[in-house]
């Protein structure tokens, strides 16, 4: 059974809150853009590609930084490793509050041992092998180059007694 100041409390709290789950709701609408930069005196034209080259969508995607790797799976004895699962994991700008955020792929190696990753940004890469029969490897690298080749010996699991 509830008393009085219960109920009082109770409804206080409910209220607070309430108001704070609204204000946290409507802060990204205070600060949106009301106008689209078209609407602002400018052509859409000129808002499209404002430095007039067409060709600059071109030009931005070949100046992002990416990198292609081509990964090759052996064991210890330069035997290639099939069906085993490879994890690339890397940053993405712009995720939450524009914070870095991971991304990660994950593929299987085909017969021959070998995995093709298709673009990744360059720079801090975090690649992961696990097989069974195999002590798992994880190891990150820097990709500085527009194509890399990554070779990776596994090494068999430690003996436990």
């Amino acid at each position: 059974m509830r008393t009085r100041t219960g109920w009082r409390r109770f409804w206080l709290s409910f209220g607070r809150g309430t108001a704070l789950a609204a204000g946290l709701l409507s802060a990204p609408i205070a600060f949106a853009q009301d106008t689209h930069p078209s609407e602002q005196g400018a052509s859409p034209a000129a808002s499209q590609n404002p430095s007039g080259n067409p060709d600059q969508k071109q030009q931005k995607s070949s100046d992002s930084s990416t990198a292609k790797i081509h990964i090759q799976v052996k064991d210890g004895h330069d035997q290639p490793v099939s069906n085993a699962s490879v994890y690339v994991r890397y940053y993405m700008p712009g995720g939450f509050l524009h914070h870095e955020k991971l991304a990660e792929l994950s593929f299987k190696t085909n017969q021959e041992g070998g995995v093709k990753v298709p673009e990744v940004p360059q720079g801090k890469v975090l690649i992961q092998v696990i097989a069974t029969g195999w002590h798992t490897f994880g190891k990150w690298y820097d990709m500085d180059k527009d194509e890399e080749s990554v070779l990776i010996k596994l090494e068999p699991p430690p003996h436990w007694y």
